[in-house]
């Protein structure tokens, strides 16, 4: 691939001109987070490290029958993202178990759930996937506390 478009050629022993057989040995992105998926693992799913994490966090209503739900959710995701925190919203119509198995195996730094707690007392709460930690973070300033979070974890 890489001798012919670099031009890299040789003379057989007819004195014909042929491209060279390159081997390329570096260590590309795809090496790099293969070796930092090795390193970071258990026996649920990936544990990004926040720097080189496809996402932050995930967003993980717990009843998409729940309007009200929903509609916090999505303004949390898009409330999140806006700030630079790069978030996944979960959507999908599974029960609450999948989606949180589906977050550990994926590996997202944060597990944001929005459920009873955020209507009713007025606290979303997020998960640690590295260190298990759980914390009540105030709806009113979360987008401070989870960057906070992330920059601890």
């Amino acid at each position: 691939k890489y001798s012919a478009s670099l031009a890299a050629t040789f003379l057989d022993e007819n004195g014909r001109e042929k491209p060279m057989v390159m081997g390329c040995y570096g260590i590309g992105v795809s090496r790099t987070m293969a070796a930092s998926i090795e390193q970071n693992n258990d026996k649920d799913g990936i544990i990004w490290p926040v720097p080189i994490a496809p996402y932050h966090a995930v967003i993980v209503p717990i009843s998409t029958k729940d309007t009200e739900q929903m509609k916090l959710a999505e303004e949390f995701y898009l409330a999140l993202n806006k700030a630079g925190i790069e978030t996944v919203f979960d959507d999908r119509n599974e029960r609450p178990g999948v989606k949180f198995k589906d977050a550990d195996l994926i590996g997202y730094p944060l597990k944001i759930t929005v459920g009873p707690k955020v209507i009713n007392e007025g606290v979303i709460e997020v998960k640690s996937r590295r260190t298990g930690e759980v914390r009540l973070i105030s709806k009113e300033n979360y987008i401070e506390e989870i960057r906070t979070f992330l920059e601890q974890i």
